[in-house]
């Protein structure tokens, strides 16, 4: 006997401005902000960023420092070269791995934004609870 699903019910009920509503499938395109975030989530990911901020490395260079295997962190490599924050060129028999720090810069400015936006609400706050006083 087939289980009949309810639709769920509306968790808008109101109208969105134009500019709110889009078909994500269709529209939405990752931007490399985003891409720069999801790569920086990992714990790894930032570990491995921080070691290359020295200078370059050979990939066997970064996995020794980590407690797992070669592959594992060819693959975060992986992820942090797609998202533009890691360069790897070819020496010989090895890959050296190299920080490009253009992304960081735009997560950084975005980082900043809102930062003085809160700085801002808090100094307002700060402001009104002096007046009542």
């Amino acid at each position: 006997m087939a289980r009949l699903m309810k639709a769920p019910p509306a968790v808008l009920d109101v109208a969105l401005p134009p500019d709110l509503i889009f078909n994500a499938m269709v529209e939405y395109r990752a931007p490399a902000l985003d891409r720069t975030f999801a790569a920086l989530a990992n714990p790894t990911r930032r570990a491995i960023v921080r070691q290359l901020r020295r200078g370059s490395l050979t990939v066997s260079e970064v996995a020794a420092r980590h407690p797992m295997s070669l592959a594992a962190v060819s693959k975060h490599l992986d992820v942090l070269e797609d998202a533009g924050l890691v360069r790897r060129t070819r020496v010989g028999r090895e890959q050296r791995c190299s920080l490009a720090a253009e992304p960081l810069a735009s997560a950084s400015a975005w980082i900043e934004d809102y930062r003085v936006f809160w700085q801002r609400q808090l100094s307002s706050l700060s402001a009104y609870m002096k007046r009542r006083r």
